[in-house]
């Protein structure tokens, strides 16, 4: 609950902070409501929508409603998917105004929070994701649990039906995760298996060099087979996406900044990912860091170099290489971050659609967001799993057997839509590298 302190603290905040003139470009033009899967979903609340959501945080501003726990909760119930930043015909940047509101609102109400809140945010936010061998230790023990016997014993028992039935869902199709000590013997510098075309440098993530390193591999030696020199520094942490998406813009600041360092003076062509989320987010450098005099420019220096690796794939003709499957139909569903901030949707598309014995078929509605985002499918399920049936409508219709994207969030949730289907064992979802290994005949690690 928010308080008439805190409301005159945040109603301060807002106008000190909040881009006014972001504010005012908002046309109410309405070119965004067919965009935002929250405000169809919510029978077209108006309060969930981007003009909505706009027009309550100038209001705030303008002092003429006192930020409550309505104004509130629609900015929580917010995707923060941006797809209306790429219809919106005065380019307001949404994306940005939602951040720093967020950031307003949970910062004005963290003295007052509970001490079960502070200490789940003190543990997420401070003490796991920024330390990589806490990261490795935490997927370490699903691996135990998954190699043990325990996850047999659980399901045999029923154990799991006490949990909420998304969360029993999720741990059906989580990947298969590697030892411990596998995580830790990660490589540093690799040479290309084909005439040095590139060097770049590739961000690894933290939930991707853990729970997905397979991918990880899988995006290396795509690289290595498209002629580039790699070099994966050691000291890079968490891209920062979870605490600025989260209200910890500043804890997000400094992980900029410590990526920033670790990745300046490598003299790479491009710094290459292979999570939307996590690119969006590191090519945001140079928003998040404008008016820090010091690292200002080093941030758009950084920003300028980040690409996906589909996008890096084309551009060194690796669709013009033979790849082959057997034969299937295959769908892609987009990552938001990846198509709406990083604007990369044709990569991908190219490069399924080279691939022999496929069949690609464009899923309808595939620019809308499946209903991932971070974490908002745990702490907002019934709208989560409501846009997400909604999408599994949309990838039945293609009658595709595999379903493909670009972020492990996206992936998680694809599977998890495949299971609420009814389509195990018939569908498959699966990161865009790992099948363009399958198709290319390659073998993972590097």
């Amino acid at each position: 609950m928010i308080t008439q302190e805190q409301q005159k603290e945040i109603q301060q905040k807002f106008r000190d902070r909040m881009d006014e003139d972001q504010l005012l470009n908002c046309m109410r033009c309405g070119f965004c409501l067919p965009s935002c899967p929250t405000y169809i979903e919510s029978g077209f609340k108006e309060s969930h929508s981007p003009r909505g959501r706009i027009a309550l945080m100038k209001a705030v501003v303008d002092g003429v409603i006192e930020p409550d726990e309505d104004v509130e909760r629609s900015l929580d119930l917010c995707l923060g998917c941006r797809a209306c930043e790429a219809v919106c015909p005065p380019g307001v940047q949404y994306g940005h105004l939602l951040e720093e509101a967020r950031d307003i609102i949970q910062q004005s109400k963290k003295k007052k929070q509970s001490l079960p809140v502070k200490v789940i945010r003190k543990a997420v936010f401070e003490e796991l994701f920024p330390h990589q061998n806490r990261m490795r230790a935490l997927t370490g023990l699903i691996g135990f649990y998954q190699r043990s016997g325990l996850q047999k014993a659980a399901h045999a028992t029923g154990a799991l039906k006490l949990l909420p039935k998304n969360l029993s869902s999720m741990e059906k199709v989580l990947p298969n995760i590697p030892k411990w000590k596998e995580m830790k013997q990660r490589p540093e510098h690799l040479m290309p298996k084909a005439e040095v075309k590139k060097r770049v440098a590739f961000f690894t993530g933290c939930l991707m060099d853990t729970m997905f390193m397979e991918t990880n591999d899988a995006t290396m030696k795509l690289l290595q087979l498209a002629g580039c020199e790699i070099v994966i520094p050691q000291d890079q942490v968490c891209c920062g996406a979870l605490h600025g998406h989260g209200g910890e813009k500043e804890m997000a600041k400094d992980l900029a900044r410590r990526n920033i360092k670790a990745f300046e003076d490598l003299h790479a062509d491009y710094i290459i990912t292979n999570a939307g989320g996590c690119g969006a987010y590191l090519i945001d450098y140079g928003h998040l860091l404008k008016d820090d005099p010091e690292w200002a420019e080093r941030a758009a220096a950084f920003s300028s170099k980040i690409k996906d690796i589909s996008a890096i794939l084309v551009e060194l003709g690796f669709h013009k290489r033979k790849l082959s499957l057997p034969e299937q139909v295959v769908t892609y569903q987009d990552s938001c971050h990846l198509r709406n901030v990083m604007k990369t949707s044709s990569a991908p598309r190219l490069l399924l659609d080279a691939i022999e014995n496929v069949e690609f078929r464009e899923m309808k509605e595939a620019d809308h967001c499946c209903g991932s985002a971070g974490i908002y499918n745990i702490v907002e399920s019934e709208m989560s799993m409501q846009i997400l049936d909604h999408k599994m409508e949309h990838a039945k219709a293609t009658h595709a057997t595999t379903i493909v994207t670009a972020n492990p969030g996206c992936l998680l949730q694809m599977k998890l839509g495949i299971e609420r289907a009814g389509l195990s064992g018939k569908v498959r979802a699966v990161h865009i590298a790992d099948l363009l290994i399958e198709a290319i005949g390659e073998k993972v690690p590097v």
